[in-house]
């Protein structure tokens, strides 16, 4: 028989002592998947914030607040809107990534910081793809071009016209480098084939009222903020960015129909949350936000704000990030942008 080889008793209790922190990390993680499934099921039990990375009174706040209101009436828990405005968005979205994973801090999925900053900014806080868990589109938001109203062209072959005829001579206004206004102009100098001066400014309404006085002959506006200065003959409407004509301006044909199929270049509005949040419950969240923004009421009142409902399910919602991101990912190489981080 072999010498018995003795275990030194210090030896002994350093074993004891990482068998109970495993043992211990064992039970502790089951409890917590144990209370995930619990938490889900009894999902929402106290308030959640929904992260909106605009200001007050803006397209993104205003959704956020008829959302919140509905999830209100339908769960019986306050949706309190935080909003968290800066860097066009990204502020707010970087919050909203680093957010606990228990369905009860939600963020806006808006076009600007979640596909087109990733687009522009290759350090970004956040990862789109991999910080967040998407829950549903809600409704996407044309964008129209207006000309000034004197510039004869009418139609969007006939501004390819004009411009082609004398290059250099026409400037378009934009909300700013890289803003959404300014890619999408450079999404149709690319598909058009022209070229125009960009003038940026610092906000849409400077922008506008340079339209409307000529220093600026064209831009791309969205149509909430562009159709009431359409309508006054201030400017003239040319186009629709949107695949399809818009309800509450159908005498404005789209790009894609004006010669160049496929062109698009619309905002969007949806909810996403911070990755890992537990699968059930964005189920949950995805079942009612979609009933939410399908229902009449709802339709009628995003009609009236100038979006179109198009909830989208959550399986699916990735993909259409994925493909936006892409997208403006193409327009920013092909022009060149360039943003300082």
């Amino acid at each position: 028989m072999g010498t018995r080889r003795r275990v030194p008793l210090k030896a002994i209790v350093r074993m004891a002592a990482t068998l109970t922190v495993i043992v211990s990390s064992t039970v502790a993680g089951t409890s917590c998947w144990g209370q995930t499934g619990a938490d889900a099921a009894s999902y929402p039990n106290r308030p959640i914030r929904l992260i909106a990375q605009f200001p007050p009174g803006s397209s993104t706040d205003i959704a956020a607040r008829i959302v919140g209101q509905k999830l209100t009436e339908a769960w019986g828990q306050q949706v309190i809107i935080d909003n968290r405005a800066g860097a066009g968005g990204r502020i707010g979205t970087e919050i909203g990534a680093k957010a606990t994973p228990d369905g009860y801090t939600l963020t806006m999925s808006v076009a600007g910081p979640m596909s087109v900053a990733p687009a522009l900014y290759p350090k970004l806080p956040y990862d789109v793809l991999r910080d967040f868990a998407p829950i549903t589109n809600l409704a996407t938001q044309a964008q129209v071009l207006l000309a000034n109203s004197a510039i004869p062209a009418k139609t969007v072959s006939e501004m390819v016209e004009l411009v082609r005829s004398r290059p250099g001579a026409f400037n378009y206004a934009s909300i700013g480098l890289g803003s959404f206004t300014h890619l999408a102009m450079e999404m149709l100098q690319s598909a058009t084939r022209i070229q125009l001066n960009h003038i940026p400014f610092k906000a849409g309404s400077i922008a506008q009222s340079d339209l409307i006085g000529g220093q600026v002959q064209f831009m791309v506006d969205s149509l909430p903020s562009g159709l009431p200065v359409i309508r006054t003959g201030k400017v003239r409407g040319i186009a629709v960015t949107s695949l399809e004509r818009q309800k509450f301006a159908a005498e404005l044909p789209t790009i894609a129909e004006s010669g160049y199929p496929g062109f698009e270049a619309i905002g969007w509005q949806g909810v996403v949350a911070p990755a890992r949040t537990p699968p059930a419950i964005r189920d949950k969240l995805n079942r009612e936000l979609i009933r939410i923004a399908e229902s009449p009421e709802m339709r009628e009142r995003f009609d009236a704000l100038g979006f179109t409902t198009k909830p989208i399910p959550r399986a699916r919602y990735p993909e259409f990030i994925r493909a936006e991101i892409n997208k403006w990912t193409k327009v920013v190489k092909d022009a060149g942008i360039k943003v300082e981080d």
